[in-house]
């Protein structure tokens, strides 16, 4: 298993697309960090309803994690290209003959996946916590209030989470390129809007935050939007989200155990 797991990290460290997406990563994550910090803790949202200020925990939270959902797409991204590109250059052939055993082959894709969204995820974190902790150090507050490490931790978790759904759907949709189109567009588009529609209908305030973008801001424990519905606790967002990671992983191997690849 190691060697598999070895050859699947080399295949991505040795291109120029990581560092490529991990830029972006630190970049969002600062500059996110930097607005959500300066620009809107305190701010009044609506007549009479204002986010909270620097003291408040889950305010912290959300300046740390800020960047997240710029990284959480990425990182999507990366796990449809970590399937997708070698259908694409037909090397998936070459792979299953290198590792015959295809249940071995998708386990170290998973593993390295996860391995992979900790260090995006460290770096970004690293980032949005360096800015966010100056401007909070500044201001005279706690950088590491209550629940602040476990969000920082738990970041790291979540992006790995979020490149297996990325190779999930890089599986069951073998076309790279429409893979990517399918995936952004349902983690940035559809499913935002999917979300609004669930919570503006009284049947389905239930269901939207079971949906994979609010389960994450659980998991962080970012702040609410002003009005929005009680959310999941943390550890249901994560076993949520899990659940989506396992569900598309899981079927996107049990499809590549029974396919004929040519």
């Amino acid at each position: 298993m190691t060697p598999a797991i070895r050859s699947e990290l080399l295949k991505f460290f040795s291109t120029r697309l990581w560092w490529g997406l991990l830029i972006p990563v630190a970049i969002a994550g600062a500059l996110f960090s930097w607005l959500s910090a300066t620009l809107f803790a305190g701010t009044e949202v609506q007549p009479g309803v204002r986010l909270p200020d620097l003291d408040d925990p889950q305010m912290v939270s959300s300046v740390y994690t800020a960047g997240l959902q710029v990284s959480q797409v990425l990182l999507l991204a990366i796990g449809v290209l970590t399937i997708g590109s070698e259908y694409r250059h037909k090397t998936i052939t070459g792979t299953f003959l290198a590792t015959p055993r295809r249940a071995r082959v998708m386990v170290a894709k998973i593993i390295s996946l996860l391995g992979i969204g900790a260090v995006y995820g460290f770096v970004g974190t690293f980032a949005s916590f360096a800015v966010g902790a100056t401007i909070i150090r500044s201001k005279g507050f706690d950088v590491l209030p209550d629940g602040a490490l476990r969000t920082l931790g738990l970041s790291l978790l979540v992006l790995g989470l979020w490149a297996l759904i990325g190779l999930g759907i890089g599986i069951l949709i073998p076309n790279q390129v429409a893979a990517l189109f399918v995936a952004i567009g349902a983690a940035w588009i559809i499913e935002p809007l999917l979300g609004l529609l669930f919570s503006s209908q009284e049947w389905g305030r239930s269901i939207a935050p079971y949906f994979p973008s609010n389960a994450t801001q659980a998991v962080v424990n970012a702040v609410s939007q002003p009005g929005a519905e009680p959310r999941l606790s943390w550890w249901t967002g994560a076993l949520v989200l899990a659940a989506y990671a396992v569900g598309m992983a899981g079927l996107g191997t049990w499809r590549t155990l029974r396919t004929d690849i040519s």
